[in-house]
């Protein structure tokens, strides 16, 4: 079996976590692979830190992926995949905290070598927001940057929608399988970047968004980009969490100074206060990526 098969079926299994796969493919890397000799279940399971409590499940589903190719398949569901020991698989993320071992995508793979932007913010913005993205993000994508984002409602959507309206392009990495559309008021921006953009998520189809996965999404969002700027978020938000993920991958943030008196400007101010970039314009993002 090759390797990429089977960090595949690992990344399939039951009863193991993001870091726990990450500590496998770490231990792989170090070992010699052989295409016919695979490792036990139980040094695996030493390997990733798997507990009594979850040995069973992990057991269980690995024995299963190993044997029963039309059950992988079924998973799989036809979407194209990328392994984190592939060529086109992003340098940046492969080095971040606990990359995902696969990356399920519908679109154009080819966007990932793009310069980065990564832009979070309120779900429940503001028309600030609206305005911050038709002013900053078409100077920004003109420069063959890509903007991504976690197609969420409110800002998310707001930097998607700005992209390709200024003949940009943009990723969406979800926290489901390609298959659902989530929220369900996004389903034609969804279809429409999985056709022209790139549409990515570690998880399987017909995978739901537990809570638990955006957190998840967030750390392969500040993985992939250079810089991500944060425009209109409440303190101790979603967003300021992304940001500080960046931050540990040692990447820039940026963010957009609002109003003193809105709740939704505090964590973009504050994080400004710690000493975030203040972007007032386009040219403030562009010369994080190229001299200008």
């Amino acid at each position: 079996m090759l390797l990429r098969d089977f960090l595949l079926r690992i990344h399939l299994c039951n009863g193991i976590g993001i870091i726990g796969k990450a500590k496998v493919y770490a231990w792989l890397k170090q070992s010699e692979w052989s295409n016919t000799q695979l490792p036990p279940v139980e040094l695996l399971a030493n390997v990733a830190g798997i507990n009594q409590h979850n040995f069973a499940a992990f057991s269980k589903s690995y024995h299963q992926l190993l044997q029963d190719t039309r059950l992988v398949e079924k998973l799989v569901a036809g979407e194209k995949w990328l392994s984190i020991c592939d060529p086109d698989y992003p340098v940046a993320l492969r080095e971040a905290f606990a990359p995902p071992l696969i990356l399920f995508y519908r679109g154009r793979l080819p966007l990932l070598s793009r310069p980065l932007l990564g832009v979070v913010g309120a779900r429940d913005c503001t028309n600030y927001s609206f305005e911050v993205m038709k002013k900053l993000i078409p100077g920004t994508v003109s420069n063959t940057m890509a903007i991504v984002s976690g197609l969420a409602k409110g800002v998310d959507t707001l930097a998607h929608q700005c992209a390709i309206a200024s003949g940009g392009s943009t990723i969406a990495v979800i926290g489901t399988g390609l298959d659902i559309e989530y929220p369900a008021a996004n389903r034609p921006l969804q279809q429409q970047i999985g056709q022209t953009q790139l549409l990515i998520s570690e998880y399987p189809n017909h995978t739901k968004g537990y809570r638990s996965h955006f957190p998840e999404r967030n750390r392969i969002i500040a993985g992939l980009v250079q810089s991500i700027l944060v425009t209109e978020a409440k303190q101790h938000s979603g967003s300021l969490i992304t940001a500080n993920l960046a931050l540990q991958n040692n990447r820039n943030v940026l963010a957009v100074p609002g109003p003193i008196n809105s709740p939704l400007s505090v964590g973009t101010n504050e994080l400004i206060a710690a000493g975030a970039k203040p972007i007032l314009q386009a040219d403030d993002i562009v010369e994080e990526f190229y001299q200008i």
